[in-house]
């Protein structure tokens, strides 16, 4: 089985301020969630634990999945929201708030990662680390953790870009005879 989790809460999730590929740290909110998903997970022994860099994610997965090795990969980072990065999501650019509004639709503005190059990323880390049987625990972000999702659903057509995707959701998937089932949320 594959368990897709998005990190626990940053202060600046908490500020509602566009993270992006800012290194924060999980704040206490965040550890308590993590170690919820923990609990959810207790009865997993993860063969392979993968995580983004950034270092809320990597906290997450060490939670999650204490004493395991964390493999760092760099494709689990979260989208590059270039001169957007730090903006207050209370008070968005006109242009990120019509994105948000409608992914499937709009292409993300100039200077963000575009959501293909997303999905491309994704998609080559799923073909590289996850086709196996093994139960593998991969820690990124609210963006990438859509990326994955819309490209081991490929009829999905944008569906996961607009679903909200909380703070230590988690969603699972299994590889077997050689295809992924369809990723459904684990309700904890």
């Amino acid at each position: 089985m594959i368990y897709i989790i998005r990190h626990g809460q940053t202060d600046l999730n908490d500020r509602k301020v566009l993270q992006g590929r800012s290194d924060f740290p999980l704040n206490g909110r965040g550890k308590a969630q993590a170690a919820s998903a923990a609990k959810l997970l207790e009865n997993v022994r993860f063969d392979k634990v993968y995580s983004s860099p950034l270092i809320r994610a990597v906290e997450t997965a060490k939670i999650v999945s204490p004493g395991r090795k964390i493999r760092i990969d760099e494709r689990l980072t979260e989208m590059d929201y270039g001169p957007y990065e730090g903006m207050d999501l209370r008070n968005p650019a006109p242009e990120v708030l019509e994105f948000f509004r409608d992914f499937v639709r709009h292409p993300a503005p100039s200077g963000m990662e575009q959501l293909p190059q997303v999905v491309k990323r994704a998609g080559e880390f799923v073909e590289e680390c996850c086709r196996t049987e093994e139960n593998l625990l991969i820690s990124t972000h609210a963006i990438a953790m859509k990326g994955i999702l819309e490209y081991l659903t490929p009829h999905a057509n944008g569906k996961y870009w607009s679903e909200y995707v909380g703070n230590c959701a988690i969603y699972v998937t299994e590889y077997k005879n050689g295809a992924f089932t369809v990723p459904r949320e684990l309700e904890g």
